[in-house]
């Protein structure tokens, strides 16, 4: 298998449908999360929906650069979470995730394997095997996260 079709693997797996490294993933724990639950805050931790937001903006913002876009992306702007004030729209903000995830995958398998040693848009950004890492392992931690939440909501 190529590393590009390894490295495919380990993001499908986190977002859309494994259970090896955390034994969940993002659509397993998003399936039964209402609006109610996606937007409610608990203390000062970010909201379900505001984090998939946010793991979107990257997952979509590293598609652009696959299709041979510009980084447009900046962190300044990762977590500026449209108003989602019905159901009809959270649905729409997990149907674009999971969109995006499945596109990333694709993109990533039909790479070379060469191209995971080339310079990521900027040297400053490193090659494009440590960005895809990055948004996989960037993914688990947000992953966590939404797990915790989850369960501190079910269990208020």
């Amino acid at each position: 298998m190529s590393s590009t079709s390894q490295l495919a693997k380990r993001f499908r797996e986190v977002m859309l449908d494994g259970l090896w490294i955390a034994n969940t993933n993002f659509k397993d724990q998003l399936k039964d999360i209402s609006l109610e639950q996606a937007t409610a805050k608990v203390g000062s931790l970010n909201t379900i929906a505001m984090l998939t937001f946010h793991i979107d903006y990257y997952i979509a913002g590293l598609i652009n650069v696959f299709e041979g876009g510009d980084l447009e992306i900046r962190d300044q702007f990762s977590f500026d979470l449209p108003s989602i004030e019905s159901q009809e729209k959270w649905e729409e903000l997990l149907h674009k995730l999971w969109n995006d995830s499945e596109k990333f995958a694709v993109l990533l398998e039909q790479m070379p394997d060469y191209k995971m040693n080339e310079v990521f848009v900027d040297k400053k950004y490193g090659t494009y095997v440590r960005n895809i890492d990055g948004m996989i392992e960037h993914a688990y931690y947000h992953l966590g996260q939404i797990t915790l939440i989850k369960k501190l909501l079910t269990n208020n």
